[in-house]
């Protein structure tokens, strides 16, 4: 069974950083892309960062390129969101999510993705 478990999470002063994890288990890490993906209230979610599979080719929103950076060990079988320069609008809740697909012309299609781990709380205050 694919699973995924996002963690790190929190509250940070804007200027801040928070480095955010997601744990994967069920499945080859090499076999699989992790994206990262945002939902703040009241918006849609959006995607943030991907790392794609087998060349661990990387993608940014732009967004948040510059400040954030995405990296996966896979020993530990585990993806990082490391997100530095925190802004309020940053403030959402982060989920992670896998896809099989390799890199079909589009990073942040969530129909590409065939499993989703829970979210995590990111509050940036001003």
């Amino acid at each position: 069974e694919v699973q995924l478990q996002a963690s790190g999470g929190g509250l940070v002063p804007a200027g801040g950083s928070l480095k955010l994890s997601c744990k994967v288990s069920g499945f080859t890490m090499d076999d699989y892309g992790i994206g990262w993906f945002r939902q703040a209230p009241g918006k849609e979610r959006e995607g943030v960062s991907c790392i794609m599979r087998d060349d661990g080719t990387t993608n940014y929103a732009d967004s948040v390129k510059g400040r954030f950076t995405i990296s996966r060990d896979n020993a530990k079988n585990t993806v990082y969101l490391q997100m530095n320069s925190l802004k309020p609008e940053d403030t959402a809740v982060y989920y992670c999510a896998a896809r099989t697909l390799y890199y079909s012309g589009t990073y942040y299609n969530a129909d590409e993705y065939d499993s989703w781990g829970q979210g995590t709380l990111v509050t940036v205050s001003s």
